[in-house]
């Protein structure tokens, strides 16, 4: 393996701009990333800051005991007790089989970042992965895309969730759940890895009851040895280390909620669009109902004065929710306005890694924070990473394509220029000058219609149509003909897109480490750890 660096625009503006540090983003937040001065400044941020250590140490500690473990863990944990260290932290849903290739690029940036770190500071600096329990949009991560017959085929696990649930207590039926990740790992097409990648899936999931646990299995059984840590922030007992600062947030949802909007203002009046979708009414918390089992929005009504869900299906005053904050709060979550605040509470953060979407919420927070007397942590942008296949690298230098352009945009337009020069011109203009004068003919025989007898018009149209399809038919059959003669090479173009912009998409948004694990070996995760990345914001191309 070897990593080559590419220098290419982020996702979005609002992104690309910040990778650049541009000084029409920079106000927006409270730290550059990747700056030594702006980290010791944190450090010393930190260092006036106090940080539950032992409870939240001793929560991970219980949390993680029934997931693959390791010395590095035991370190990582007792690191976490210490007054002087800090962490990388950032986090993701818990999808099927790890989701896309983005969470596993997530949590390979929180790793390195944070040894990185450690070397560069002389401070212990954790790794620590936020797991996105407490969501309930099951539809996102539910399924896994899989190349079959070249093209992009969406697997989505069989069981079917009508509450809005939160994934962490969504109960995996394991027998179905095996048949269904057996049959996709076959899919992948049997290689030397297959059997034991199969035996790595089923043992995982033997060992895990809910969506979150198959999750949490699968990512600490690759990631164990560089001394990572796992939250799941459904876990009804974490959010027992949360109700003072739940308690917080109710008591303060008007500020947070308008110096969200005033910061959102400001961002709209320099051109950005705004991220996070919010209004005066906003609670910025969610409340589950075990009587729906689903988990609902609160918004704050003021001119009953209460915090009510939708359709009025909950009705609380601020001190009956407080109450709840306090006696239940298992019964509370948080929503992507107050998680930054909640993690911020619990932990001693030095890095927080994010995607260009991330960026651009965590920007609408800063009058947030400030009002809490705290600065945001420096957002680091996580690791943006292609795998190239050697036989895909191979096809791009054949074509004569450049890497670059393929990343940012596909082959489509290579492939439709290379599709017009192997077409026959000759046959391309005799179809042309039969349909034109077919339309003409069409013309001087509508005249002679509407004259003759108006109600045939629709039967002449018909007529026409009809004629047009059959020649369009003998046109593309025509060309099928051409094409099947240069297949070889219209096929590399397939396979490059399919590999590299799958669906038009990124990579990492729509393929899964598990065809690589199969391709490669569950060793796979440890060579691309082996890798030294830099965190400079350029593209990592990874050639396998």
């Amino acid at each position: 393996m070897e990593i080559l660096n590419l220098s290419l625009s982020a996702t979005n503006r609002f992104a690309s701009n910040y990778l650049d540090q541009s000084p029409d983003i920079l106000p927006f937040f409270h730290y550059r990333f990747n700056d030594f001065a702006e980290d010791q400044e944190r450090l010393d941020e930190l260092s006036n800051r106090h940080f539950p250590r032992e409870e939240v140490a001793d929560h991970i500690e219980k949390f993680m005991e029934r997931f693959p473990s390791s010395e590095a863990v035991n370190n990582s944990l007792a690191k976490l007790k210490q007054l002087n260290s800090v962490v990388v932290i950032g986090g993701q849903q818990a999808g099927i089989l790890t989701g896309p290739l983005y969470s596993i690029h997530k949590i390979i940036s929180i790793i390195k970042l944070a040894e990185e770190k450690e070397r560069q500071l002389g401070v212990p600096v954790i790794p620590v992965f936020w797991i996105a329990g407490e969501d309930h949009d099951y539809h996102e991560v539910n399924h896994v895309f899989l190349p079959v017959e070249q093209r992009v085929d969406k697997w989505s696990y069989p069981e079917k969730v009508k509450q809005k649930k939160m994934v962490s207590d969504i109960i995996l039926n394991k027998e179905t759940c095996r048949i269904w990740v057996n049959n996709l790992i076959e899919n992948f097409g049997e290689t030397n890895h297959t059997k034991k990648l199969m035996n790595f899936a089923e043992e995982t999931l033997m060992k895990s009851s809910t969506f979150v646990d198959f999750f949490a299995n699968i990512v600490m059984e690759l990631f164990k040895d560089y001394g990572l840590l796992i939250v799941d922030s459904g876990d009804s007992n974490f959010r027992l280390l949360q109700k003072e600062n739940f308690s917080q947030q109710i008591e303060q949802h008007r500020e947070i909620t308008n110096y969200l909007l005033e910061q959102q203002s400001v961002i709209g009046k320099n051109g950005f669009p705004i991220t996070i979708d919010s209004n005066e009414k906003a609670a910025n918390l969610f409340y589950y109902n075990p009587k729906y089992n689903e988990r609902i929005l609160l918004e704050f009504d003021s001119e009953s004065n209460r915090f009510v869900g939708k359709s009025g299906v909950v009705s609380f005053t601020k001190e009956e929710l407080i109450e709840i904050a306090i006696q239940d709060p298992a019964k509370l979550s948080n929503n992507v306005v107050t998680r930054p605040l909640m993690q911020e509470w619990l932990f001693p953060t030095l890095a927080f890694i994010a995607g260009p979407g991330e960026i651009s919420y965590w920007a609408e927070l800063k009058l947030v924070f400030e009002y809490f007397k705290i600065k945001m942590p420096p957002i680091v942008p996580r690791l943006n990473i292609t795998l190239l296949e050697r036989a895909i690298e191979s096809d791009i230098h054949e074509l004569n394509l450049e890497l670059s352009a393929v990343l940012m945009r596909g082959s489509v337009e290579e492939r439709q220029q290379y599709l017009e020069s192997i077409k026959d011109k000759e046959v391309s203009e005799l179809f042309s000058a039969l349909k034109s004068q077919l339309f003409k003919q069409y013309e001087r025989i509508e005249e002679k219609t509407n004259q003759l007898d108006r109600s045939l018009l629709p039967l002449l149209k018909k007529n026409e149509n009809y004629l047009l399809k059959q020649i369009g038919f003998m046109e593309t059959k025509l060309e099928d003909s051409v094409k099947s003669k240069y297949e070889v090479i219209l096929s590399k173009f397939n396979r490059i897109d399919l590999s590299l912009r799958p669906d038009g998409f990124p990579q990492e948004r729509v393929w899964n480490i598990f065809y690589y694990l199969n391709q490669y070996g569950t060793n796979f995760i440890k060579e691309l750890m082996e890798l030294e990345f830099e965190f400079d914001g350029r593209h990592k191309v990874i050639k396998l």
